[in-house]
């Protein structure tokens, strides 16, 4: 088995989606980056990453690049599972933690386990998503931006049947 763990930040900004797990949450406010900015998302896609010894997702897909502009995070998190899958592992689980004071994440959680799910070609089971606050400390408690930590673990596939996505 391999563990990984990834952390990531973005800034909060207007005028842009604000999108984690791969669902569009209604919010004054969006996350600023180069692809549709999903901190969840790119949290899960490093601690996959670094599971398999294979850096992080800014090697990966670099916002230098202008095919990944505005790109669905959740594809990216299908072809980091493509590769972990290509090494001959599956996923384990996957344990994340979102930090933000607003907007309120509860609702969405069950959907955003669904997304990060289909994407990884894992039962809905294996998914955990939590969300808290910094009761208004820090940049994500004064709604500057929202940060995200993902601890994965892969397991050494048995059989080819377990690799099919």
């Amino acid at each position: 088995m391999r563990i990984g763990h990834g952390y990531d930040v973005h800034q909060l900004v207007a005028e842009r989606k604000f999108i984690l797990g791969g669902v569009d949450i209604p919010h004054q406010l969006g996350l600023l980056g180069h692809s549709d900015a999903d901190v969840l998302l790119h949290a899960i896609c490093d601690a996959i990453l670094g599971a398999l010894g294979e850096g992080d997702i800014g090697k990966h897909f670099p916002d230098t690049d202008p095919a990944y502009k505005g790109i669905s995070s959740l594809k990216l998190l299908h072809e980091v599972m493509a590769l972990a899958q290509g090494k001959g592992y599956v996923l384990g689980n996957i344990d994340a933690t979102i930090i933000a004071q607003r907007p309120k994440l509860a609702p969405f959680i069950p959907r955003m386990r669904e997304n990060i799910a289909a994407a990884c070609a894992a039962d809905v089971s294996r998914i955990n998503v939590k969300a808290t606050t910094t009761e208004h400390l820090g940049f994500e408690g004064r709604c500057e931006g929202i940060s995200s930590h993902a601890v994965v673990l892969l397991n050494k596939a048995a059989t080819s049947e377990e690799l099919q996505l």
